[in-house]
């Protein structure tokens, strides 16, 4: 076992799930992989069993229900955690994150230059590609909009292409985060931050995805809009 886990949350990325697969653990650092899937009905499980043959450190938790990106990830932190992983970064199935960018973030928790790591996409500037221009504004002003409301010191908030120390997953109450979509990746910033965790921005090239479909919809989008409201209150009265 290595001491670095990349977990990968699925649903209907059979067109992605051997091809990312394989660029990370192709890389000249040694990483393990977690897919967590939630049943796909186009096989990327099946996939992920095939080359589980020959791909040493590749594990597969198979979910019974769709409940989105952030019961998905909470699966994966936990099962990372109970196999006492040192580092575990939360990293998409489409390339939309460049697998690449996993050894210098790795570096930097690992020389303890950060206990967070955020392949961000809105440090040192807008750094995206193939993204209409109403996405990008979208985004944009979503991360304004988070800073604003939390004080979250982070340009790209909303990230998902994020390694931590284990420590801090261990130390923030997972199952109090019940955010399905985008808002889960705030909140884990955010209650890292509130507990002194120091988070560093790695800046990333940020592509959009080739092939399968968004996982994006309104009801992800509202979450984030009125649940960054609730967790600040919240965070106000929490110790």
């Amino acid at each position: 076992m290595n001491s670095a886990l990349v977990v990968i949350p699925t649903y209907n990325e059979a067109d992605n799930i051997q091809q990312i697969v394989s660029a990370v653990m192709d890389l000249s650092i040694p990483l393990d992989v977690l897919v967590v899937d939630d049943t796909s009905p186009d096989g990327t499980a099946n996939l992920v069993r095939q080359l589980m043959a020959t791909h040493a450190g590749l594990h597969l938790e198979v979910r019974k229900l769709k409940e989105g990106l952030g019961p998905a990830y909470i699966h994966g932190f936990k099962w990372a955690l109970e196999k006492d992983y040192s580092y575990i970064f939360e990293m998409d199935a489409d390339f939309s994150h460049p697998p690449q960018a996993l050894a210098p973030m790795l570096a930097l928790l690992e020389k303890n230059q950060t206990d967070i790591v955020v392949g961000s996409r809105y440090k040192k500037g807008i750094r995206v590609r193939q993204w209409p221009l109403g996405r990008i504004l979208l985004s944009v002003g979503a991360s304004l909009y988070v800073r604003f409301v939390t004080g979250l010191p982070v340009a790209d908030p909303t990230a998902g292409y994020v390694g931590y120390k284990a420590k801090v997953l261990s130390t923030i109450d997972l199952d109090d985060i019940r955010f399905k979509g985008y808002a889960f990746q705030i909140a884990l910033k955010f209650w890292a931050w509130k507990k002194n965790f120091r988070i560093v921005e790695f800046p990333i090239i940020f592509t959009d995805r080739k092939a399968g479909d968004s996982k994006m919809n309104t009801s992800i989008i509202s979450e984030a809009i009125f649940g960054i409201v609730v967790m600040k209150w919240r965070s106000l009265f929490k110790k």
